[in-house]
């Protein structure tokens, strides 16, 4: 099954206690932040404006007491998406969202070969597949065991810093 529309929407909506991401991409090629992305290299700051409506979603969540988290794995240096990502995390992290950096700049990967995926209440997994560009192909819904998922988001957030902590000292 493909989620896409109102039923990707309601994979977050509902969650009862936690919507956790792993993201492995230098670059994702997403259409609506097209222009965003032109401002940003043009010398345009993210504003929390620009990132409300995700901003007003996770503080609800967490209103709620649910929690909203991610790693991203990464190697330095940073492309421009990335650095255009970090000013986004930045919201997201002041509206409660757990944004954790794995760099695997200088040492080997512990989750290699891995791909992305949303977990929701660590039993609902879906898949997200991409072109190597980091266009979006589809989410798929995973019906297999979610154990194995479970221990990749065990490993990347033993393995990775809080985002806070990974940006001190250096301008994104």
């Amino acid at each position: 099954m493909f989620l896409d529309g109102k039923d990707w929407r309601n994979a977050f909506d509902s969650m009862r206690h936690e919507a956790w991401r792993l993201e492995t991409l230098p670059v994702y090629r997403v259409p609506q932040e097209a222009d965003a992305m032109r401002r940003y290299l043009d010398g345009e700051p993210v504003t929390r404006e620009a990132t409300q409506p995700w901003f007003d979603r996770v503080e609800g969540y967490k209103a709620d007491g649910r929690t909203v988290g991610r790693v991203h794995v990464i190697t330095r240096p940073l492309t421009d998406y990335l650095r255009f990502e970090f000013a986004h995390y930045r919201h997201n992290v002041e509206a409660g969202e757990d944004i954790r950096i794995l760099d695997v700049t200088d040492r080997a990967n512990p989750l290699s070969g891995a791909g992305d995926f949303w977990m929701f209440d660590r039993s609902r997994i879906v898949l997200m597949h991409y072109e190597p560009d980091g266009t979006q192909i589809s989410r798929e819904v995973y019906e297999g065991d979610p154990e194995p998922f479970r221990e990749l988001q065990r490993t990347a957030i033993a393995e990775s810093a809080p985002f806070e902590e990974y940006v001190k000292g250096f301008d994104v």
